[in-house]
């Protein structure tokens, strides 16, 4: 399976069918609409606004699916969602050119503007839907026919493994899994499963699975004696871009946690890695690059002032640079003022505190309105943060603090942020112990991420440096 292809197929189909939807909306205007107005026929002419409409409107509808996250996932598709999400976006997008553009056209009643909309409506969905639905009926043929698939190893080698693997290979129509072996969680010479799959290895090894054999989903089929193990596996795979699946309890099904899309499918639940609906997180990181470029701009007279005072305050260099790990376990560098002394470290990583004498004097003031961090918003420029995120830590700290509370790596699920809710709701940590106790806020906010948190957690923010109140 090639993922640029699927995905190319879908691009150049919406291009496609954008372009003519809005050719025959355009004729439609002239042939009926500005001839109901002037009460003659209108000769259809391909000026230069049609033209412009003919480049701008297919890529405006491009924009508007990337965003709802249409091409997330161009192999894992319904056809029965993808008929509904074509008739939202559709009409969405209707709405968006009626009012931008079509509200000054040339009507004889205000009927006509119902007319021109259902007719806009209608042409795109049929034409943006028929060879969607062609595309994906014909992926989900080869899917059922076994004929492509996604690379899957199955966590665990025992009794409910073997159900599990069973029960994925007996299916008449094939699910997408094209499981290649196992990996066992506890330490045995015999696996039921072994007579089926290979035994790639065992569970310390998945990272190295994964990247050798190039897997696209795993399965997590433990007995329950062994679901003590599903936590740990879970932090392991935290930095995998696979899609994990886990075997529901009863519990899961009585609260119903357990959602179905697939009739003949495996019950499995699907851990997901997107903890924001699509739009929310395209927007979320539209709005990093825009407030971080504007925030550069407007702050720009004090940077050079922040620059002076760091020059002065004493001798080094202005910006420090440090290595953080970021989303999915990433390293990556990032800028702050400097404010402390050069060689601070010279003894080891050492976290700040209130009385801290590595601390210049200037570095002091810029920490009580969190000035120092103003060049963290080249990182988000860079993707490497987000405005809104837990902080990022050294790998020294993180190993530390990983001991004690090993579910520390969901934090890993998100990029870093300038500010986060655990620094506005604990502010600064002085030791392992209190990052623990702030750690809990940024898994507060990772389970309820939104852009409504995340406006709240900025003006808190803006709050907090105003006041002065940033150590």
């Amino acid at each position: 399976m090639n993922k640029n292809v699927q995905l190319a197929k879908y691009l150049i189909s919406d291009l496609i069918s954008a372009s003519l939807a809005w050719g025959c909306f355009y004729v439609y205007r002239k042939v009926y609409i500005e001839s109901l107005k002037f009460g003659y026929s209108i000769p259809v002419e391909f000026g230069t606004k049609f033209y412009l409409g003919l480049i701008l409107i297919p890529l405006f509808w491009v924009v508007l699916y990337y965003a709802s996250g249409y091409y997330r996932d161009v192999f894992r598709k319904s056809r029965l969602a993808e008929l509904w999400y074509t008739l939202r976006i559709t009409f969405i997008g209707v709405l968006i050119l009626f009012f931008g553009l079509l509200l000054d056209d040339e009507i004889s009643t205000y009927s006509n503007y119902y007319r021109s909309f259902i007719a806009l409506f209608s042409i795109h969905f049929i034409l943006t839907y028929i060879p969607r639905l062609i595309i994906t009926t014909n992926t989900t043929h080869k899917i059922h026919g076994r004929l492509i698939g996604f690379k899957t190893v199955i966590i665990g080698g025992n009794e409910k493994a073997l159900e599990i693997y069973n029960e994925i290979e007996n299916q008449k129509h094939g699910t997408g899994n094209i499981i290649i072996g196992f990996v066992n969680v506890n330490n045995g010479n015999n696996y039921p499963l072994e007579d089926k799959l290979k035994h790639l290895g065992d569970i310390s090894q998945i990272k190295e699975i994964i990247q050798e054999h190039n897997i696209s989903e795993v399965i997590i089929a433990l007995e329950y004696t062994e679901h003590s193990s599903i936590e740990s596996i879970l932090n392991l795979l935290i930095d995998s871009n696979v899609m994990i699946k886990t075997i529901p309890g009863m519990y899961e099904i009585f609260t119903g946690k357990v959602k179905m899309s697939a009739i003949f499918g495996t019950p499995l639940v699907e851990v997901s890695h997107h903890l924001m609906p699509a739009w929310q997180g395209n927007l979320k990181h539209f709005l990093d690059i825009i407030l971080s470029l504007l925030a550069l701009i407007i702050l720009s007279p004090l940077f050079l002032i922040l620059t002076l005072g760091v020059i002065f305050s004493s001798k080094g260099p202005v910006f420090y640079k440090q290595k953080r790990i970021g989303r999915n376990g990433k390293p990556f560098t990032i800028y702050k003022f400097r404010s402390m002394y050069v060689n601070a470290e010279s003894n080891g990583p050492e976290l700040s505190s209130k009385d801290d004498r590595r601390v210049t004097s200037f570095g002091r003031f810029m920490r009580k309105s969190r000035l120092d961090e103003i060049p963290n918003f080249v990182n988000v420029l860079k993707g490497d943060m987000s405005l809104v995120g837990p902080r990022p830590e050294r790998d020294y700290f993180i190993e530390k603090i990983v001991e004690k509370a090993p579910h520390y790596t969901q934090l890993l699920k998100v990029k870093p942020g300038i500010t986060s809710w655990g620094q506005v709701k604990y502010g600064y940590a002085e030791n392992v112990d209190q990052m623990i106790k702030r750690m809990k806020y940024d898994l507060l906010y990772i389970e309820n991420m939104s852009l409504y948190v995340d406006i709240k957690i900025l003006i808190y923010t803006l709050l907090i440096i105003f006041k002065g109140k940033g150590i």
